[in-house]
């Protein structure tokens, strides 16, 4: 009888702990999962200046700046983020539409400001 209980509250914690991940999304995925692309915002330019992303796949960017706060700012792939002096930023995106578009720094940070953009080439 002592037997049967261990085994019927063993399962019920199993249940409770599937109803939980269920609930939180935190299922079988791992951190590794999403591609993670590095991204460094400095006056007056992006690195790299070009990436490559897959049609249809979700990618995090995770975008730093080194000295001002820059703006990352791209219609198409509906981004239009801030990133705060010294700070760094993550934002997930799974483009949809292919072809070649230019981000730019949509928040002024300095003379050069207009020259700061970086290429996303979706394929």
């Amino acid at each position: 009888m002592a037997r049967f209980n261990m085994l019927k509250s063993s399962a019920i914690m199993v249940l409770c702990f599937c109803a939980l991940a269920a609930l939180t999304g935190t299922t079988n995925l791992h951190a590794g999962d999403v591609p993670v692309i590095d991204i460094t915002a400095k006056r007056f330019a992006f690195a790299p200046d070009k990436i490559t992303l897959a049609k249809g796949k979700t990618v995090k960017l995770r975008i730093h700046s080194e000295d001002v706060t820059h703006g990352f700012f791209l219609r198409p792939l509906k981004l239009d983020e801030e990133i705060p002096a010294g700070q760094t930023i993550e934002v997930t995106v799974t483009p949809q539409e292919a072809g070649t578009f230019t981000t730019i720094c949509d928040h002024f940070c300095g003379a050069n400001h207009g020259n700061m953009n970086m290429t996303i080439a979706v394929e």
